[in-house]
């Protein structure tokens, strides 16, 4: 549940171990560095300093999301202050996070006043829907995760259970973000996070990176003193604007090949045996011809591979004092539906939109 700028670019070359998969293209140093420095930042939530409970990060949980609101300001404030230090001359901020919560997850008022939010009159989703040419020079993520299987603190992709992959590799979200805007030439060039992410983006070693926490598990954490890491992200915030000409950008080789692979409590199984699909252990790959239609498809699969969430909503429900009268009642309600649709006595209402928000696009 997320811009760039363009340049000259030059020095492609393979990034090891993904044959034929992603490459980077180094941005050329020739030139003097233009005077205008445009910045979006990107904010999740599972990767803030400070934070060692994931109630924080979900507004379902009111005692403790204003904890998360908060912690997520300083995070952004420290960062923004470096942007702006090192050089940055507009630095906007968009939601990439979905909390649940119907207004922005970042308080205007907590947030740095010098920099704006990111608002549409239309739902959209951030990680590819901003990525118009000549509108940003570099974009940072903040707060931001490990990927499914990473063992880091809240460590998953897009949302529970979903691993996606990409020409066979295994990515996070920053890297998503990376691969979208590197489509117009614009680098991501700052990430903090626990230090799990850290390790899964050993493949951008460019990046200013600040680790925030030390994961021991997907819900503890060993934390660092906070005001040293406030003080480690606008220094590296800074640098990073600063040594801009030097990033890189990430660029994928088209037509693609993108799939997800589901693990709990999700799962792709009802896939199995379909015609044309290919599916094996619980992954479904398929052939894309450019990096769009690869991410609709991983989303596509996503939705497919969330049906897998109901076996939990069954056991929790069977689990209640009143659990198997609740189930009975669920059964009923099926077969009422079926021969009220056939009866022509209900039909079925115009589905939501995917997102109504208006600040951010979250799934």
């Amino acid at each position: 549940m997320l811009n760039r700028r363009s340049a000259l670019l030059s020095a492609v070359f393979l990034i090891a171990g993904t044959a034929g998969a992603a490459v980077v293209a180094a941005r050329g140093n020739a030139r003097e560095p233009k005077a205008a420095v445009r910045v979006l930042v990107y904010h999740d939530m599972e990767g803030l300093a400070g934070q060692d409970d994931w109630k924080t990060y979900l507004f379902s949980h009111p005692e403790k999301y204003p904890e998360g609101q908060k912690l997520l300001a300083a995070d952004l404030n420290a960062v923004i202050d470096g942007l702006f230090a090192g050089g940055a001359t507009q630095v906007d901020v968009v939601d990439a996070h979905g909390s649940g919560n119907p207004e922005p997850d970042v308080r205007r008022d907590l947030l740095d006043q010098r920099a704006k939010q990111v608002f549409r009159d239309k739902a959209f989703d951030p990680y590819v829907d901003l990525t118009a040419p000549n509108t940003y020079d570099a974009v940072v993520a903040v707060a931001m995760h490990a990927k499914t299987g990473s063992r880091g603190f809240a460590s998953h992709t897009i949302t529970l259970g979903m691993d996606v992959l990409l020409n066979g590799k295994s990515i996070t979200e920053s890297e998503i973000v990376a691969y979208s805007w590197g489509r117009v030439g614009v680098p991501l060039v700052f990430v903090s996070g626990d230090d799990r992410l850290q390790n899964d983006l050993e493949v951008m070693p460019w990046l200013e990176y600040v680790v925030t926490k030390k994961a021991t598990s997907s819900s503890t954490v060993e934390l660092r003193n906070v005001d040293s890491v406030h003080a480690e992200m606008k220094e590296k915030a800074a640098r990073a604007v600063r040594n801009l000409a030097k990033a890189k950008v990430m660029k994928v080789a088209e037509p693609l090949e993108a799939g997800l692979h589901a693990v709990p409590p999700a799962t792709l199984a009802s896939l199995e045996g379909i015609p044309g699909i290919k599916y094996a252990n619980e992954t479904v790959t398929f052939t894309a011809p450019n990096y769009r239609a690869a991410y609709d498809g991983v989303l596509a699969l996503v939705r497919a591979a969330r049906a897998g969430y109901s076996g939990v909503l069954a056991e929790t429900v069977r689990k209640l004092p009143e659990g198997k009268q609740i189930m009975a009642n669920y059964s009923d309600s099926l077969f009422m539906r079926w021969m009220d649709y056939e009866s022509g006595r209900w039909k079925p209402p115009a589905p939501p939109p995917l997102s109504n928000k208006t600040f951010h696009g979250d799934r």
